[in-house]
């Protein structure tokens, strides 16, 4: 356990920032799957609407230093093509 001042301090602020951290990777893994989950069901206007929500955190997440930008593009480029298969598809 910490004695000085100034380590009892930073081992407030650690918690505190693992459960920031925590939640808004739990939200990020949330949206993914509820994503995953519209791309199984097929409808075209749900899935855009949960698209757009799921590119929004993913941005977010980039923001916030949960994810790295280019594993962020990747994951919206990756979604992007499977949203489109399934729109093209279904039209």
């Amino acid at each position: 356990m910490a004695n000085h001042v100034s380590s009892l301090k930073r081992a407030r602020q650690t918690v505190t920032k693992t459960a920031i951290n925590r939640a808004n990777k739990s939200k990020l893994r949330g949206t993914l799957r509820l994503m995953r989950e519209a791309l199984t069901g097929g409808d075209k206007k749900t899935l855009t609407e949960v698209y757009r929500s799921t590119v929004s955190v993913l941005d977010r997440s980039v923001q916030k230093g949960i994810l790295h930008k280019n594993t962020a593009s990747r994951y919206k480029s990756r979604l992007n093509a499977r949203v489109k298969a399934v729109v093209t598809k279904a039209a």
